[in-house]
């Protein structure tokens, strides 16, 4: 199997981004990824669209983005695997490569989520579990899923509401930071306890936000990328997994088995364990849902994932530092950008690029965890130097 490595990315400014279209805004970080991988777009020989779709102008929108990006005549394919689509993008590029079938891919994340009113899209989002069981009879839609398991979470481990608010006050002053991210202002724990109740215990600065995005990520095999630059960033390890999509199937909220289970995939391709991490970003669409990532992912023992954040072990100089671009909370959730933003940012931090936000890197290993739904789908990503 090919070795594959990371040797382009991209990044748009996340947001609500009405300047431009969904073909402009999945451009402007293919042309930054591009530009950073000293290629072209007659270099790619695979491109991978993220997205989920439905929710912007196009409705077969890899189509119009390859052919205004320049890459017809090149192999094609989109996948969808709801917030965690940009990963699953990833993937099939990096098995194209892995494979032999070519020795360069871009794997392009991107969604415009705001042309729909928010109503419409939280509707559309909640469909993305079992919809004749838990939307059509219920109404429940994501915050009250992640609500749920935040409860039992509580009620196990007595986590607490702070400790919940303390996950976003970490993420917005690392997003103050990032000027890619949605939130560039610094809030305080009162400010969260303090805002609008969404689903309790799950207020409104518990919640990340409804974003447009795009992040591209450039990959090549082993001979290829020995061309192209002088600081490729490996693929070291990947890891899928799934779960029930009726979460009455599941067997308990307190964890994330799908989470659990492609981390231990990705910790034994990559021969490693979950202390050899340096940097990380996690999936926080809600801020229970990094607290469970930390345990989930062997940062720390189950129902110890509140005393990690409230002894700022997560923060930059900390034990394991997470989400310093300010996660899905403060930069943005763009469904089909998400997991491949992830991916930038950690190639950033290997390459030692993460400016201001740069983390201590010993060991030269980074993860990313990028979660599809209530944990329908999970991908966990190990990159090294």
């Amino acid at each position: 199997m090919e070795k594959v490595a990371i040797v382009g990315v991209g990044h748009s400014k996340f947001g609500r981004r009405t300047d431009l279209n969904l073909n402009e805004l999945a451009f402007e970080s293919i042309k930054e990824a591009l530009i950073d991988a000293g290629i072209t777009s007659k270099d790619i020989e695979h491109v991978t669209v993220g997205t989920m779709g439905g929710l912007s102008e196009e409705s077969l929108p890899a189509v119009v983005i390859n052919e205004y990006a320049g890459f017809n005549s090149k192999g094609l394919l989109r996948v969808e695997a709801a917030c965690a689509t940009g990963s699953a993008a990833i993937r099939e590029a990096y098995a194209n490569i892995a494979s032999g079938l070519c020795d360069v891919a871009i794997a392009i994340g991107v969604e415009k989520m705001t042309q729909v009113e928010g109503s419409t899209a939280i509707e559309m989002l909640g469909r993305a579990g079992s919809y004749l069981w838990e939307f059509e009879n219920y109404g429940l839609t994501f915050p009250a899923y992640y609500a749920m398991y935040a409860i039992a979470h509580m009620k196990k481990f007595k986590t607490t509401e702070e400790q919940l608010g303390l996950v976003s006050v970490k993420a917005h002053k690392y997003g103050a930071m990032n000027n890619l991210a949605e939130f560039q202002k610094e809030i305080n724990l009162d400010k969260v306890l303090n805002s609008p109740v969404v689903s309790w215990p799950l207020r409104l600065y518990n919640s990340c936000p409804v974003s447009d995005g795009s992040a591209s990520v450039v990959l090549a095999s082993e001979k290829a990328a020995k061309k192209l630059t002088d600081i490729p960033i490996w693929i070291k390890g990947i890891g899928a997994a799934s779960d029930t999509a009726n979460l009455s199937k599941r067997q308990n909220f307190t964890e994330i088995k799908s989470t659990s289970k492609a981390a231990e995939m990705a910790y034994k391709m990559a021969k490693i364990s979950p202390k050899d991490i340096d940097v990380a970003n996690v999936h926080d669409c809600f801020s229970i849902s990094e607290i469970m990532a930390y345990e989930d992912l062997g940062f720390c023992k189950k129902g110890e994932g509140g005393k990690l954040i409230e002894n700022e072990d997560t923060y930059i100089d900390g034990r394991i530092p997470v989400n310093l671009d300010g996660g899905l909370k403060a930069k943005g959730h763009p469904i089909g950008a998400t997991g491949t933003s992830m991916i930038v940012e950690i190639t950033k931090q290997l390459r030692n690029e993460g400016n201001k936000r740069q983390a201590r890197i010993k060991n030269g290993l980074g993860l990313v965890h990028n979660l599809g739904g209530t944990g329908h789908t999970c991908y966990v990503t190990v990159l090294s130097q």
